[in-house]
């Protein structure tokens, strides 16, 4: 399986094209940062939702996701009332390496029990413009990463943080046995909220920014099991019965 869009290609000269890209394989990875440490503080995040780490499982962890899980669209559809955004680094390998930006939406109800099934549920919002890395990877750490949910600011940090292009590219090589020579994205982890709890909303908007100009996306979270009359609405996790 594969899928096709069309993006952006903005250079550092101020020139655009427009450019069909092809991927056939998408991963998400998970606990990314340079240093360890500077991931805690979001998997302290998440526990308090009752979300724990697969911490046997070494960082970064990488998680492949189904392309279909993939959108540009300016709605996504959700079937719970917990779910949140991550905007992340977007890494993506065609005839070069390009940069850009997207948002792990994930459901936090799902995730509690399964954190691949949680990424799985939800999909990966992209914003559809890149920047070739070569052109920026020596200022590339002079970037920052930021979301925004209903209006308010949400996350914020620099992409200093997190395991450089080349890097998450290589650690992919080096884990995976089924990985393709090219067309394929990586989303790259993200990192606490700045008031360090998961936060919930409708409206979410994301960007990286640097070097005197940005990409981002927004889109608006529709909950679709709450179309349902309540008295109809199948629970989302099946009842227990005793």
């Amino acid at each position: 399986m594969s899928i096709s869009f069309e993006a952006t290609v903005a250079s550092r000269d101020g020139s655009t094209r427009t450019q069909g890209f092809t991927i056939r394989r998408m991963y998400n990875f998970g606990s990314a940062t340079r240093d360890p440490e500077t991931a805690v503080a979001h998997q302290q995040e998440v526990a308090k939702s009752g979300i724990h780490i697969a911490f046997d499982v070494p960082a970064p962890r990488i998680y492949p996701i189904a392309l279909h899980a993939l959108t540009f669209d300016d709605e996504l559809y959700v079937q719970s009332d917990r779910t949140s955004g991550e905007v992340e680094i977007v890494v993506l390998v065609a005839d070069r390496v390009y940069v850009g930006v997207g948002s792990d939406h994930t459901d936090r109800k799902l995730e509690t029990v399964s954190i691949p099934g949680s990424k799985q549920a939800c999909a990966n919002h992209l914003a559809p413009v890149f920047w070739p890395y070569d052109e920026i990877r020596d200022d590339w750490d002079n970037c920052t990463l930021r979301s925004w949910v209903d209006g308010r600011l949400y996350q914020e940090v620099g992409v200093d943080a997190f395991l450089a292009p080349d890097d998450v590219v290589r650690t992919l090589r080096e884990r995976g046995h089924a990985v393709p020579d090219r067309d394929f994205l990586i989303f790259c982890g993200t990192i606490v909220s700045v008031d360090k709890e998961l936060g919930y909303g409708a409206a979410w908007r994301y960007e990286l920014e640097g070097n005197g100009r940005s990409i981002g996306a927004e889109y608006r979270v529709v909950d679709i099991l709450s179309e349902m009359r309540p008295e109809y609405r199948v629970p989302f996790f099946n009842p227990v019965r005793g």
